[in-house]
């Protein structure tokens, strides 16, 4: 019985395949040699060696020994072993962190070709005129204020502040200290050249913009806060507007250098882009396909 399972194994193609296989690989051994392909070279040459120890000493502010360089040259060709493990199985495909990191590599290798150039005092004035909110110096005030509690009854309050209100119009001695009328409170009795977002971090942006139009030089009110009610007086006030280049060549430069960086990407970006056939299919109804996934 075994030999004639034999004698069918030997008629099988399979098993001629598998013979002339072998025979195939024994003539390409005594060809070329039967030793094994060379693995991937990894060489750490005098050059690699010398940007490890560069790294090294902008991290620690010194050069490393030889052992502590010994160690980062182990480090490297470890981290480069398991990159290109990590490669070959494909794991850098589909990830969300790797592909931003790439596409933040492309963008920096774009900004290292591009040299920033040194901006004109015309280029730097048209680009402060056309980017005036940007650079644009908020007004500015002073106020003093007067506190009122909100837990009196409303009557009160408000008959509390307009007779404290035509005392501080009328006696100049008054409103030289408001601290001495008005009820206690932690909050300032006086705020010296702050913007509307400043007097709003204080006393609540409501406040701060209802008072935007408070007279200058005599007492007002009262206006509403998140903490009671405010008799003000705006005792100076300053323009806002564009400042000289002079004043902000630094910050304007700098601004400048990163405008010309982002339409530079931008510009290198759309040239790959030409050379791609995209095409985007959107669906009629994301935000019920969303939900139906979900």
């Amino acid at each position: 019985m075994y030999y004639q399972i034999f004698l069918r194994f030997l008629r099988d193609p399979l098993f001629h395949f598998l013979v002339l296989g072998a025979g195939l690989y024994m003539v390409y051994s005594a060809v070329n040699g039967t030793a094994a392909a060379p693995a991937d070279r990894i060489v750490v040459d005098e050059t690699q060696a010398l940007r490890l120890a560069d790294q090294f000493k902008r991290t620690w502010m010194r050069l490393p020994t030889r052992q502590e360089l010994q160690g980062l040259a182990e480090d490297f060709v470890k981290e480069e072993i398991l990159y290109r493990e990590a490669q070959a199985l494909g794991l850098d495909q589909d990830d969300l962190v790797i592909r931003r990191r790439l596409r933040q590599k492309m963008e920096f290798l774009n900004a290292d070709l591009t040299e920033p150039q040194a901006p004109t005092d015309t280029q730097l004035q048209a680009y402060l005129d056309a980017n005036r909110d940007r650079f644009r110096r908020p007004d500015r005030f002073s106020l003093q204020q007067v506190y009122l509690n909100p837990n009196k009854p409303s009557a009160d309050v408000k008959r509390t502040a307009a007779e404290l209100l035509a005392r501080l119009n009328t006696d100049p001695a008054l409103a030289t200290d408001p601290k001495s009328i008005g009820d206690a409170t932690m909050l300032p009795a006086q705020l010296d050249m702050v913007t509307r977002r400043e007097a709003g971090n204080t006393f609540g942006r409501g406040f701060a913009k209802n008072i935007e139009n408070a007279p200058t030089g005599r007492w007002s009110g009262p206006y509403e806060s998140s903490y009671g009610y405010h008799l003000i007086r705006i005792t100076k006030r300053e323009a806002g507007g564009l400042p000289a280049i002079a004043e902000i060549r630094p910050i304007l430069e700098r601004e400048w250098n990163v405008d010309r960086r982002k339409e530079s990407n931008e510009r290198f970006y759309q040239a790959l882009r030409a050379r791609y056939d995209v095409e985007i299919r959107l669906p009629a109804d994301p935000a019920g396909k969303i939900l139906a996934v979900r």
